[in-house]
């Protein structure tokens, strides 16, 4: 066994350097995986915020049924106008820059809202837009027991 080995110092003079560079090339996909993630986290949240406001924006429009006697006997009936202002309402106390874009009655007894807002990236980034529009439709149903 006498393969022939090359000396320490010859070895360490030919690879000088290289292990720096695997090293900061996997610092920068690192910090590049971190951005993506906290803007796609802040995205996601922001989606689920606009979903509860469009959800509660419906609730409060369900809410504002008049009752109506019939011949089944009495019955809550929603008006459309009635609902864009009970869920204009909860817009506006939010206090965000969502805004209100549909609020109807599509049957009289349910209220559809539907409300936007821009997504803007916590932290900028070449990998991630920089403005998304977001959208959210919800339905609430009113009935008389």
């Amino acid at each position: 066994m006498s393969a022939r080995r090359r000396p320490r110092r010859e070895l360490a003079q030919d690879e000088r350097g290289s292990v720096l560079l695997l090293t900061l090339g996997y610092a920068l996909l690192a910090i590049a995986v971190v951005i993506v993630c906290v803007d796609a986290t802040s995205l996601y949240l922001a989606q689920k915020r606009l979903d509860a406001l469009a959800d509660a924006a419906a609730l409060a429009g369900a809410d504002g049924f008049s009752v109506v006697a019939g011949a089944d006997g009495p019955a809550a009936v929603l008006d459309d106008a009635e609902v864009l202002e009970q869920a204009g309402a909860i817009v506006e106390v939010t206090g965000g820059q969502a805004r209100l874009v549909a609020a109807t009655t599509p049957d009289g007894l349910s209220a559809r809202v539907t409300v936007t807002d821009t997504w803007h990236p916590p932290v900028l980034s070449p990998f991630v837009p920089g403005g998304i529009t977001l959208e959210s439709t919800a339905t609430s149903r009113t009935a008389l027991n």
